[in-house]
């Protein structure tokens, strides 16, 4: 398998692409006088302990500091407690106990980004865009997102109880779900026509060894297509993000070389660029990358990646738009520090952050509302979010049309057979229909 090195990465949760950083002590350090204000924080800390009508417990407070200090930054930069830093962890490994939906905030509501693949959330009909309102009841508008994601999570078997507010409802609907064991196997395949040789592929989200898995998937549909792949749906709808070494991966699967993605850091410092190589790359068949608005982070690397290589042809809808990196410092108590440290840019230095990747082809998802962009959460809607630092491009594209996404992209593929067909030489004495 052809891998990039990155720094090890964990975690996967919203965001594009984690990488670990243990040696944060090392970097640089800030002027003594930075640190001034800290005084101020100790008085107020001292007249607490001292003063307060009733005890609290000096690591509560000390937690509530840092939640305000990480609140004065980008909405994807988190303290995590250690019981929120263990979860994270434990999700690297595609397994944990609860619904399965991923949630962010915007305009102040709880906002589903979108239900991980065969999850509880999904099997309640749980949507991109649906707002949050209660967990058990506590209203989500008073909880941070870490807090409303860790009452989702529980033993498999307990019951948890959500009010969803949708667009078109009159009133939030109350959904009683069955936690469960969630396995988020991050790859799915199947042959989609086996005539032709069409094969489809879903990346659910980039975990350890997604590229792994996609190589297998595309190993088994080969053997399942008399040896031959001669077309490809790769699937990136609602797929949240993760590990951005695996989206790098992935990407290098198709591509035979150039630019994959790169990173820059404050004041453009600490550039890293990820390129592809030749080894080991799939033929030149024909793919089509499907995204829709729940496509984020390390799923718009790919698209990124294959569009601007001119690999795939990406059909959908506008995808989140977050171009953004986060590294993840583990802490002395087992608690943990996700911040963001660099913007991402895709091989023809295109920053996606708060636009999003505009499909070649637009696709209107029939199961979305009619007008998802008045409903469903994107980058551009978070509180704090980083601006575009490049002058963005138009994302003007033609009319949606009322095809399902996947019927087209199979007639795209379909039509790429047939001009293809067309074009190759003919033998003596046949002619082309009509002719």
């Amino acid at each position: 398998m052809k891998r990039i090195a990155v720094a090890a990465a964990i975690g996967l949760a919203f965001f594009a692409g984690l990488v670990t950083d243990h040696v944060a002590a090392a970097a640089r350090k800030p002027d003594a006088s930075a640190y001034r204000p800290l005084d101020v924080f100790a008085d107020v800390l001292s007249h607490i302990e001292n003063s307060y009508v009733e005890d609290v417990a000096e690591k509560d407070l000390v937690y509530g500091a840092i939640d305000g200090m990480m609140a004065q930054l980008d909405p994807h930069s988190q303290f995590m407690r250690p019981d929120v830093y263990a979860q994270l962890r434990d999700e690297t490994t595609g397994e944990f106990d609860g619904l399965g939906i991923e949630v962010t905030r915007a305009s102040g509501e709880v906002t589903v980004v979108s239900p991980v693949a065969d999850s509880p959330g999904e099997r309640a009909g749980i949507r991109p865009g649906d707002r949050i309102v209660t967990v058990d009841g506590a209203p989500t508008k008073d909880l941070g997102v870490d807090e409303v994601t860790r009452r989702m999570k529980g033993p498999a078997g307990t019951r948890c109880v959500l009010e969803i507010m949708r667009d078109g409802f009159a009133s939030p609907q109350k959904l009683t779900l069955v936690r469960d064991r969630v396995r988020t196997q991050s790859v799915d395949s199947r042959v989609l026509d086996a005539d032709r040789r069409y094969l489809y592929v879903r990346l659910k989200s980039f975990q350890e060894r997604t590229g792994r898995g996609l190589e297998k998937a595309l190993a088994d549909g080969r053997a399942a297509l008399r040896g031959e792949i001669r077309g490809l749906v790769l699937d990136l709808r609602n797929n949240p993000g993760g590990l951005v070494d695996e989206a790098v991966s992935v990407s290098d699967v198709f591509l035979a070389g150039g630019t994959v993605v790169s990173t820059e850091g404050r004041g453009k410092r600490n550039v890293e660029v990820w390129r592809a190589h030749e080894k080991g790359t799939e033929p030149p068949y024909p793919i089509i990358v499907l995204v829709n608005r729940g496509t984020a982070s390390a799923s718009e690397i790919v698209a990124g990646a294959l569009q601007d290589n001119g690999r795939a042809v990406i059909m959908g809808t506008q995808t989140f738009g977050k171009g953004s990196v986060q590294t993840i410092v583990e802490l002395g108590d087992g608690s943990g520090l996700k911040l963001t440290v660099a913007r991402y840019y895709t091989p023809r230095k295109r920053s996606i952050q708060e636009l999003g990747i505009t499909p070649d082809v637009v696709v209107a998802d029939v199961a979305l509302p009619a007008r998802p962009e008045d409903v469903l959460v994107a980058e551009r809607d978070l509180k704090g979010h980083l601006k575009n630092d490049v002058v963005p491009a138009s994302t003007a594209a033609a009319a949606p049309t009322a095809d399902f996404q996947l019927k087209t992209a199979l007639d795209y593929l379909r039509a790429a057979d047939i001009i293809r067909a067309s074009s190759e030489p003919k033998p003596r004495g046949v002619t082309a229909k009509g002719e």
